[in-house]
């Protein structure tokens, strides 16, 4: 039968008992599978298409208020935000007012534009836009940038591609206008002076170049929009005209688009380059349907059916391989390089890539629910997560340039009226001041510095949901791990044998495998696993677990003991007591020492390499949380290298012992926890950054960590600080850059030393080598 799939947000959920209750009550139902995620505050359902969606749900909202009265329960597509495409958005300053008024409009819960993808989220506090409300947004985009068309994305269209064509073809109206501006401008030039043939070319050149730039001021004077970069531009290019500099005031305006031109390329390219990120969406799927096989969207295919993935195929969906064998190329998720080898019974993602054999695959997943979609879901959202510093250059940029109007037309009346010069020299001067004035520098290039370093981090399997955890990764000077599959692999496996003389390697271990052969425990599983051949239980002829000792079994007519010391102190048979890290487990024959076995959990080869590479960049303490023993503890603290070990901890003491760390810490620095994102999510949850490591394909790692890494390496923490540091040193090279460059040419333009060329190049020049600058974020290849 087929079955259908619900999330509800369970706002207000603070009771973890009554979330385990709500999931287990709503699981008894028939047909149905619920899930409470505790950190997320979600309820997913999973059930048969018989029931009712509305009866169901009533259903579920009685457990639920039975045990949490007060708890608001939302279907979630409807409290999720909803996407907007802003096409034809060119103006950065643009985007922040329509951020601004937009998030003014009653109703509206929060609004977030990232100007480099041009895509707005807006969302409602009744949880879905009423049609007047997104009448009202478009009225105010189009009021502040009429050119700016508003359209819907659905939730699941994080795939949108930045497709790129040619200069010309994207720029064929700007090229032509510029081109035919300068040469009616290099004609009048070359004309004589006070000739009406030259004023009606300058004239036709400004017209030409600065005419939408006038309409455009126009329009937002009479909306009550004074301060932005048209306004600033018009009013400084006819005031050099009307004051007699002609030539000047229209080369001004020409220059000014050109740098546009070169501005809006920039931005083209780094949309680009993150359009590369995003397009490792797969774009369709061949479905097995009887002896046929169609190409259909991802979207239209369903869980439970087969797809063939053919070699140099993406993978639409995830899945399980049925039939075939194949590598993968995984280097879109994870960034790393190295083929992975799957065959049948294999889990395979959406976005891997196969390199060469025919796959048949059962999909597991929808494709909103694949793990492609939700890593292109959330490097896309993290742009509406602002760090400090952009937030900073928001509110910045709002009264720096009505500052600077004002100071302006103070310089352009008081030094004339107190020093008896021409107005007109000072005039010049104050239309210097506003044309250097405008703040796009920073406006443009500090959202674009973030963005860049999280699709770079992307890039290398690096998943970081915001601009504000980017840079908070700069304040780090703790990094707690978890253990077991953070620092270790996370499995059982023979790592020792050795036999004592008299006694054959294979010997001891068949003696081992035989007495652990009615032990279900992962140590006996893991022996028995090392043997690899069949064991005949049959040959056991009697066995005996000895409580907190071991076992003792009657093999083949021989008396084997296999345990811990304490076994053969208690035999009374000599041994030779080993010290190593793990489980170590000593066996006898016939009451003779025949050898040790060693069983641990194998620490990651990069593990201790990570450890010094946090040390090298500063971090001042590490930290290792274990439900181990003391002793293997400490012992695994000695080998990584790591400053202090905290062992036999329950999940919740680990919760506990972070709170502490917080304490201790006080606002000094922030502390990091890493963990695999399964089992650690409440601790992830807690800490200032929570890192998930080894999380591809796991949904609860993506919802509960800040930061997400899609492979079992701990060495990609370090290189998520050294991105984090780069894309500082990058956002605040522009900010010292353009601040620096403006701030001169302020004090030489008020002085009079500064000429309308060099004020145009400290506005558009400036920003466009802070985009080219913020661009070199994308680039993690030396990292």
């Amino acid at each position: 039968m087929e079955r259908k799939k619900k999330e509800l947000v369970l706002e207000g959920l603070s009771c973890a008992n009554c979330s385990a209750k709500i999931e287990t009550e709503t699981s008894a139902i028939e047909g149905v599978t619920a899930r409470v995620n505790f950190v997320t505050k979600t309820l997913t359902l999973e059930y048969d298409a018989a029931h009712r969606e509305e009866e169901l749900l009533g259903k579920v909202t009685g457990i639920i208020h039975s045990h949490e009265p007060d708890i608001e329960v939302r279907d979630k597509e409807q409290s999720s935000s909803e996407a907007f495409l802003l096409e034809g958005l060119g103006c950065a300053s643009c985007a922040l007012k329509m951020e601004e008024r937009i998030g003014k409009i009653d109703g509206i819960e929060e609004v977030s534009i990232d100007f480099v993808t041009k895509k707005m989220k807006v969302k409602s506090r009744e949880g879905h836009l009423s049609t007047s409300e997104v009448e009202k947004i478009r009225s105010i985009v189009t009021e502040i940038e009429g050119d700016t068309l508003l359209v819907p994305v659905k939730s699941d269209s994080v795939e949108k591609k930045f497709t790129a064509g040619s200069l010309w073809e994207n720029h064929k109206e700007a090229i032509t206008k510029i081109s035919i501006s300068s040469l009616l401008l290099l004609i009048a030039i070359f004309l004589p002076e006070g000739n009406l043939m030259q004023t009606l070319l300058f004239v036709s050149s400004y017209v030409l170049v600065g005419g939408e730039i006038l309409l455009r001021a126009g329009r937002n004077i009479a909306r009550g929009q004074v301060f932005d970069e048209n306004f600033l531009m018009s009013i400084a290019t006819i005031g050099a005209i009307l004051i007699g500099e002609f030539p000047e005031g229209v080369a001004v305006m020409l220059f000014y688009q050109v740098g546009e031109l070169f501005q809006a390329v920039a931005v083209e390219k780094s949309r680009k380059s993150i359009g590369d990120l995003m397009n490792i969406r797969p774009d369709y799927a061949n479905v097995i349907r009887g002896e046929e096989t169609v190409k259909v969207s991802p979207e239209e295919v369903r869980i439970g059916d087969v797809i063939m993935v053919k070699p140099g195929e993406k993978v639409p969906l995830d899945g399980i391989v049925m039939e075939g064998a194949s590598a993968m190329d995984t280097s879109a998720l994870t960034g790393e390089s190295m083929p992975r080898d799957v065959s049948e019974s294999s889990e395979v993602l959406a976005g891997f890539i196969n390199r060469n054999g025919l796959l048949k695959v059962r999909v597991t997943t929808s494709y909103g629910e694949s793990t492609v979609s939700k890593i292109l879901e959330l490097v896309e959202n993290a742009s509406s997560k602002k760090a400090p510093t952009e937030n900073f250059i928001t509110k910045f940029a709002r009264y720096y340039t009505p500052f600077v109007v004002v100071s302006a037309m103070l310089i352009a009346l008081i030094p004339p009226l107190l020093t008896g010069d021409a107005f007109s020299e000072w005039i010049y001067r104050a239309l210097v001041f506003l044309v250097i004035s405008c703040p796009c520098a920073l406006v443009v290039s500090i959202p674009l510095g973030f963005f860049g370093g999280i699709g770079g981090a992307s890039r290398k399997g690096i998943l970081i949901k915001g601009g504000n955890y980017l840079e908070a990764l700069n304040e780090v000077d703790t990094v707690v791990f978890d253990k077991t599959g953070t620092l270790t692999k996370g499995r059982f496996d023979l790592t020792e044998l050795k036999a004592e003389e008299g006694f054959s390697e294979e010997a001891l271990l068949e003696a081992a495998a035989y007495a652990e052969s009615f032990s279900s425990h992962p140590i006996a599983e893991s022996v028995q696993k090392a043997f690899g051949k069949d064991i005949k239980k049959s040959r056991v002829e009697s066995y005996e677990e000895i409580a907190g000792h071991g076992v003792s079994c009657r093999l083949d007519g021989g008396v084997i003991l296999a345990g811990s010391r304490r076994l053969m102190e208690r035999e009374q048979i000599p041994f030779k007591e080993v010290d190593s890290i793990g489980t170590i487990i000593y066996v006898a024959v016939n009451g003779t020492y025949a050898g040790h076995l060693i069983i641990s959990d194998e620490i990651k080869s990069d593990a201790r390499e990570a450890i010094a590479s946090l040390k090298a960049q500063g971090i001042r303490k590490i930290i290792m949380l274990t439900g181990d023993l003391k002793a293997v503890g400490e012992k695994i603290g000695e080998i990584l290298g790591v400053d202090e070990v905290y062992s036999e901890l329950l999940p919740q003491d680990k919760v506990s012992k972070l709170e502490q760390l917080q304490e201790q810490a006080g606002s000094k620095g922030k502390i990091v926890f890493v963990g695999d994102g399964i089992n650690d999510a409440p601790v992830l949850a807690r800490a200032d950054i929570g890192i998930a490591m080894g999380a591809l394909g796991s949904d609860a790692a993506i919802e509960a960590a800040d930061v997400v890494l899609m492979t079992d390496e701990p060495n990609r923490i370090g290189t998520a600080l050294k991105i984090a540091r780069r894309t500082r040193t990058i956002v605040w090279q522009n900010i010292f850059f353009a601040l620096g460059v403006k701030g001169i040419f302020l004090l030489l333009g008020a002085f009079g030393n500064a000429t309308m060329w060099e004020a145009v190049f400290a506005d558009v020049g400036v920003t466009v080598i802070a985009v080219i600058n913020a661009m070199r974020v994308m680039n993690t290849d030396q990292l």
